[in-house]
């Protein structure tokens, strides 16, 4: 198997154990330490010892009887830090609850996050459908309600560089798997002040999606309503927006007051 390039391979130990860590968490189960070595930068010697660390730090765990190493309780504690302090999440949770059941659909939280959405948060509806968005999961930016809706909103030379970090792999017939495209959405996603998921990134799911606004404009986040078409069309999943949109402007007026306290 072909090495994988390190992209933290300047930036020392810490980089070296990071992109251990990176790797481990990909797999997104136990894994043995041949595994990680076939596919690794580092020397054996240079993996067990970066590995080592990482379990006496509590980084990662190591399962003797089974020999594989999994993410550790630190690490855990860490990200769920990183979560209430840098997430709207926990502040915009209340309205997310109400507006899905106001709506009786699912509802969507989601940041940018390197061009892509981050979902953070999402309350499914009274009777849920299968999807791919999960809070914690990351997705395209192009083709879903939460990205355009943020990316329409962005400064033109971060857009630029948004743009640049999208893949445009054609989901389904409706995805728009171009730049000119794109642009062209989100022109009149600015225009409307909501971006549509008209089957783009998954067949026989649509949303409706506005932004999180910050005072000065510039996108904070990014709220959805989302089902199914056997259960709703695009006609009538249009008649959410005025209540999306006020459920946008309070999630942005209370990360606001929290985050520049009186």
């Amino acid at each position: 198997m072909n090495k994988q390039a390190n992209p933290t391979s300047g930036d020392g130990t810490v980089g070296k154990a990071l992109d251990v860590l990176d790797r481990v968490a990909a797999m997104g189960r136990p894994v043995r330490f041949t595994e990680l070595l076939s596919d690794s930068v580092h020397p054996k010697a240079t993996l067990y010892r970066l590995l080592q660390t990482l379990v006496s730090q509590g980084m990662l765990a190591y399962d003797e009887s089974q020999q594989t190493y999994s993410l550790g309780i630190r690490l855990v504690r860490l990200a769920h830090a990183a979560w209430r302090q840098s997430s709207i999440a926990p502040i915009a949770r209340p309205f997310v609850r109400a507006l899905s059941e106001v709506v009786g659909e699912t509802v969507h939280l989601a940041q940018l996050d390197g061009g892509q959405v981050l979902y953070v948060d999402k309350r499914n509806a009274i009777n849920p459908i299968d999807m791919y968005s999960q809070a914690g999961k990351i997705g395209p930016g192009y083709c879903t309600g939460v990205g355009k809706a943020q990316l329409a909103f962005l400064e033109p030379a971060e857009l630029d560089e948004a743009i640049k970090k999208q893949s445009f792999y054609r989901y389904t017939p409706e995805t728009l798997a171009t730049e000119t495209a794109l642009r062209a959405d989100l022109e009149k996603i600015r225009k409307e002040g909501v971006a549509f998921d008209r089957e783009e990134h998954e067949p026989g799911i649509i949303c409706i999606a506005a932004p999180v606004l910050s005072s000065k404009g510039r996108p904070i986040g990014a709220l959805s309503v989302t089902t199914s078409t056997t259960r709703k069309g695009m006609k009538e999943l249009v008649e959410v927006r005025p209540v999306l949109l006020k459920t946008a402007s309070e999630i942005a007026a209370a990360v606001e007051d929290w985050q520049f306290p009186a």
